[in-house]
């Protein structure tokens, strides 16, 4: 991963302390079943036809990278920082021949990509949310621009965390079963910038034991999402919040356009 100001060293961090151990679990502990309900989501936005190359930004273990190959794209590649993750998501991958896998940053990964080259980007989750900075999803959007072919998609999903949660309103329950818990709560860094406190309780043979780590995300408003896309030469086609409170944003490149 590079450590330029297009990234959040932190993130990377807190996901090799903490998150990756539990990323599935947190999923839901089914890699398959999450994958088909991204595919269910997917399948609209993407309308045939589903040839080329799709990339995967942030995949973690693979849920968006396997429901792309399920789609029919014969070419998938999931782009992640971490080791952990993209040998799961490799291990997920077995018998899908089209998934390739990146370990990188999310804007390394378009920037590496030839002008043109690309049917697909999705960047789901909060993968747009750990970028360093506002100027840094601008650096993504224009490399997503470049890389995307004429009529080519981008979908993204996200959080808005614009708005401030005060007292108990910033505890947030992510899962539990009889063996695990995981909780978060947010805390204001500064005005683009929420503080995520990820506390896991897990059950041992000598009693529950907690894990705590924390990391940055950025605080985007669904509008200037949309906006800069635009401004990154995408035609919007698609802006919504979806039934679990993330943000879907849909866009594509213009035939005839310039890469940028």
């Amino acid at each position: 991963m590079t450590t330029d100001s297009t990234t959040e060293p932190r993130v990377t961090g807190h996901y090799d302390r903490l998150l990756a151990a539990q990323y599935t679990w947190m999923l839901g502990g089914d890699i398959e079943r999450t994958a088909a309900g991204q595919r269910d989501l997917l399948a609209p936005l993407l309308p045939p036809p589903r040839d080329g190359t799709a990339v995967d930004l942030g995949c973690g273990s693979g849920a968006q990278t396997l429901a792309l190959a399920d789609l029919g794209y014969a070419d998938v590649l999931g782009v992640d920082p971490d080791p952990t993750l993209l040998a799961e998501l490799r291990a997920h991958a077995a018998g899908r021949p089209a998934v390739r896998t990146r370990e990188t940053d999310a804007v390394t990964a378009v920037e590496e990509l030839a002008p043109g080259s690309v049917a697909v980007v999705v960047c789901m989750g909060d993968t747009l949310l750990h970028l360093a900075s506002p100027a840094a999803v601008d650096a993504l959007f224009a490399g997503v621009t470049r890389a995307l072919r004429p009529g080519g998609t981008v979908v993204l999903t996200y959080r808005d965390l614009t708005v401030d949660l005060r007292g108990t309103d910033r505890f947030v329950p992510v899962r539990s079963d009889e063996d695990k818990i995981l909780t978060c709560f947010l805390d204001v860094a500064r005005p683009d910038v929420v503080e995520v406190h990820d506390i896991v309780h897990v059950r041992t043979r000598d009693g529950w034991v907690m894990h705590a780590s924390s990391y940055p995300k950025l605080r985007l408003a669904p509008e200037r999402v949309r906006d800069r896309l635009a401004a990154a030469g995408q035609d919007v086609v698609h802006h919504e919040r979806g039934p679990r409170g993330l943000w879907c944003t849909t866009a594509r490149r213009p035939h005839g356009g310039v890469s940028r």
